[in-house]
């Protein structure tokens, strides 16, 4: 009984280790996209650029004189400039998280290469 349970965790595991780069790939690249623009339209949300420009002739406070139209306009054109500014910031950190994701596993792979192979190798031919 407990052979058959046994046998079959290995073949899981064998299937699971050949399974994953297949996943990674493919259906993880997806969510990681998926998530990265979820996180994009979240940091949009918090920064609100559009709203800042669609109110930029709208004067503050109520002050419709032209020192408060003035006034107005130079610190939401300020504000907009900025806010826009921390967006591309932003987009560019949510596409870093995306190709960390696909770096992810060739980076280990490599390290792994040149730790077993590569430094392996000096030990053996060591003088």
């Amino acid at each position: 009984m407990y052979f058959i349970v046994w046998e079959r965790i290995a073949l899981e595991a064998i299937v699971d280790i050949f399974y994953f780069p297949l996943w990674w790939y493919t259906f993880g690249v997806w969510r990681i996209g998926r998530w990265s623009i979820g996180l994009l339209a979240r940091g949009n949300r918090i920064l609100s650029p559009g709203l800042w420009l669609k109110n930029l002739f709208v004067p503050m406070y109520g002050q419709y004189d032209w020192e408060g139209r003035t006034i107005s306009f130079i610190v939401r054109l300020v504000e907009v400039v900025i806010r826009l500014f921390l967006l591309i910031l932003w987009l560019l950190v949510c596409f870093l998280f995306w190709l960390f994701w696909l770096a992810l596993p060739l980076a280990l792979g490599f390290l792994y290469y040149k730790t077993v192979f590569v430094s392996g190798r000096n030990l053996t031919t060591a003088k």
